[in-house]
Formats: C-alpha cells, sequence, structure tokens
C-alpha cells in the first residue's frame, strides 16, 4: 500500500510538471535561468537612471527619512532626451515612458509622493518647486502634473565614496600627529587651512553685502553662489555662480528703509567699539606666541626638558650634605621667574599703553 501511495504522488507531480510545461511558451527556447534574471532588467534600468547625471532629483524627508526624488515631468523629459537607455529593458524597451514609470512603480523600485505642505506660505507667489517635506501619495499611478516620485532602493556607493571612507581614518590620524610634524611641514599646513579660511569668510562676506545693497536699492533677493551653504549639493550645483529666480514678493519701500537704518546703526556701532592699535598689537602678539609655542614644540625638545626635570629632582634627592633650604626648588623657581617676567612684560605694556594715550589726547 505504501509503495502504490508512494508512485501515486510522483504521478501526480509528473502530470502537473508536464501541465506547466505544456503552459510555457513552446516559441521561446530561453532557459528558466536567463527568463528569471530578465525580471531584474527594470532594476538595472532603475539603477542606470538614477546614477545618470540629467535627471534633476534633489532630497527631501520622507517619513522621518531622506529619499532621492524628481519630478514626473522631468522622468519624461529624459527618456526622451535618452532613449538608448530603454536598450536595457530589451523586450519591452518599446514601452511608453508612463508605462515605464508604471512598471518601476508596480515593482516597488519607485514610490509617489505628495508635498506635505499644499497651501502657498505668506509672501510667496506660489508653491515651493522643490519640497523639504513629502509624503506617500494614494494613487501608486504615474503622472506629469506636480507629481514627485522618490526612489526606493539604496543606491550603489561609487569606488571614489569607498575609497574615501578609507581615507578618512588615515586623514584622522595625520591631524592628530601634527605636532610631530617638522616646522616646514607645519607652516604648509597652517598657511594652507588660513588662506581656506579667509577665503570661505571672504566669500560669504562679499555674498551677503551683494544681497543687502540690492535688496535696500532695488528690492531684489540676489544671492550669488545660492547653493554654497547646501546641505545636499553636487559638486557642479555647490560651485554654481549665477543666483536663482526671485519667487516672493517685492518688499516694501518702509521694510527696505528700516533694514537699511539698521545697518548703518549696527556699522556705527561696531566702530565706534572697535579695539584702538595698541590693544590690537598686544592681541597680536599673545596670538602669535601661541602659535610660535605650537610650531616650535617638537618631542626632542618634550623630551629634553622631561631629562633636564628629573635630573634636578635626582640631584635633589641625591644631596644628603646640602641644606634644603639653600637648594632651589625647579617647579618653584621657574615658576617665579616665569611669574616675573610674565608681570613685567604686562608693566611694561600698560605703561606703553599709558603713554600712547597720553600722547593721543
Amino acid at each position: 500500500m505504501k509503495k502504490s501511495g508512494g508512485a501515486e504522488k510522483k504521478r501526480v507531480r509528473r502530470s502537473s510538471a508536464a501541465a506547466q510545461n505544456g503552459a510555457r511558451d513552446p516559441s521561446s527556447d530561453t532557459p528558466p535561468r536567463k527568463q528569471a534574471a530578465k525580471k531584474d532588467v527594470f532594476q538595472l534600468f532603475a539603477e542606470k537612471v538614477r546614477d545618470h547625471k540629467d535627471l534633476v532629483s534633489r532630497w527631501a524627508v520622507l517619513q522621518e527619512t531622506r529619499v532621492e526624488y524628481f519630478r514626473g515631468k522631468d522622468f519624461v523629459r529624459f527618456l526622451r532626451n535618452h532613449p538608448e537607455l530603454k536598450d536595457i529593458l530589451e523586450s519591452d524597451k518599446n514601452l511608453e515612458n508612463e508605462d515605464i514609470a508604471n512598471v518601476l512603480l508596480s515593482k516597488s523600485l519607485l514610490v509617489r509622493c505628495d508635498r506635505v505642505v499644499k497651501t502657498v506660505r505668506p509672501g510667496k507667489k506660489k508653491l515651493s518647486t522643490w519640497p523639504a517635506h513629502l509624503e506617500i501619495f494614494p494613487d501608486q499611478v504615474f503622472s506629469e502634473n506636480d507629481a514627485f516620485f522618490a526612489w526606493t532602493f539604496v543606491k550603489r556607493r561609487p569606488l571614489w565614496q569607498t575609497l574615501l571612507s578609507f581615507f578618512w581614518p588615515v586623514l584622522t590620524l595625520a591631524i592628530c600627529l601634527f605636532p610631530v610634524y617638522p616646522h616646514r611641514c607645519k607652516l604648509l599646513i597652517l598657511y594652507s587651512c588660513a588662506g581656506v579660511l579667509l577665503l570661505i569668510l571672504s566669500l560669504l562676506l562679499i555674498r551677503a553685502a551683494i544681497f543687502g545693497v540690492l535688496y535696500i536699492i532695488i528690492g531684489k533677493r540676489v544671492w550669488f553662489f545660492p547653493n554654497i551653504l547646501a546641505e545636499e549639493a553636487t559638486l557642479g550645483e555647490l560651485f554654481r555662480f549665477w543666483p536663482k529666480k526671485d519667487e516672493e514678493e517685492r518688499p516694501k519701500w518702509t521694510t527696505r528703509l528700516f533694514y537699511a537704518i539698521v545697518a548703518v546703526l549696527v556699522i556705527l556701532l561696531l566702530r565706534h567699539h572697535a579695539p584702538d592699535e595698541a590693544a590690537r598689537a598686544r592681541y597680536q602678539k599673545r596670538v602669535s606666541n601661541i602659535i610660535d609655542d605650537v610650531l616650535e614644540w617638537s618631542p626632542r625638545l618634550a623630551l629634553s626638558g622631561m631629562m633636564e626635570k628629573q635630573q634636578n629632582v635626582v640631584n635633589i634627592t641625591g644631596s644628603n650634605d646640602t641644606n634644603p633650604e639653600d637648594v632651589p626648588s625647579p617647579d618653584g623657581a621657574g615658576a617665579e621667574t616665569s611669574r616675573e617676567r610674565y608681570n613685567s612684560e604686562e608693566l611694561f605694556e600698560d605703561v606703553e599703553d599709558a603713554g600712547q594715550d597720553k600722547h593721543n589726547d
């Protein structure tokens, strides 16, 4: 009975397999593995489209998660300008652009989103072109009219990002070893960092001054290098020079006059409380002393100082015939000498400042 039951089960399995083979298209000679691999062509297509630089995209927050999204009309325009990308779809390359997007939505490679803020904010003429906060749209169907679509898969990390992730620990270790660098390397690093910092601060100050002058005179909001402070921007967008179009309402003349008065008062206040020449020279001297201490420090000097201190301690503890009161303490003598030197320098600076003030009077 058991053997007959086992044979009956085998017949059922063979008959079901034959039915499946019969239902398969006889004109298709592609093995099953290749047919299964064809299901991933839309995944490859989505990755290729996402990595392409011509598809305009932005980053936003979707349910407390940062996602990369694009607009529906930009997707259709992109596929019209780059029809060669459809060759990745092989047999489905003749599909319309809307149908391809719907397939991506059905495969959960895309998700349709909508803006969270649907009302125009005060002072603006229309809604934001690229909203910063999104929510999932109920109807997951492709559309070009004010529709946003976010990628749902994790983007493959390029090779340069992988190499950069290994480079960061090396850079951190190099920063920690800055005190042991040669003197020339320290000077090169110091002047390079100071130059970059001065360039950034000068750029921000100049663009802010241009914005303030144009805002007060003609009432236009003009920001040169508009993406220089953006959190998420490509290298090309970061150094974009020309400003964006001002979509906000023109400010009233009373508002511009108020900001002009405030700017003049701030400039006069800063000029009145600006330090004099003696204070600037004293501050410069202190800063230069600190920088010199950092640049001139070396492990050899530190070890020689520790050896001298240890030698003095050994001499003091080893001399039994010498009166302890006659032996100067290395810490106390050094501290007293440095304290006297510091007091003399302060006294000299005070006398110099008093003479300078008397001369000015």
